[in-house]
């Protein structure tokens, strides 16, 4: 399982394709748009996933593990 972390995450572009091919695991995501990220949090199941607004504030030392930076 490849973890990733899905920055500037839009409405989950890169997450729904590696949703269908599997074999990745999303620890997190990054959207400045509210809207955007409301849809995104509708369309995913992002239980248990950080969740931040703006990437300018993420305290890299408190992000999950990851293999991969979308």
């Amino acid at each position: 399982m490849i973890r990733y972390f899905d920055a500037f995450a839009g409405i989950g572009g890169f997450r729904s394709a590696f949703e269908r091919v599997g074999g990745f695991e999303c620890v997190g995501y990054c959207e400045i748009d509210h809207h955007a990220r409301k849809a995104y949090q509708t369309l995913y199941d992002t239980g248990g996933e950080v969740c931040y607004e703006d990437i300018r504030t993420v305290d890299t030392a408190a992000m999950p593990d990851f293999e991969l930076l979308c």
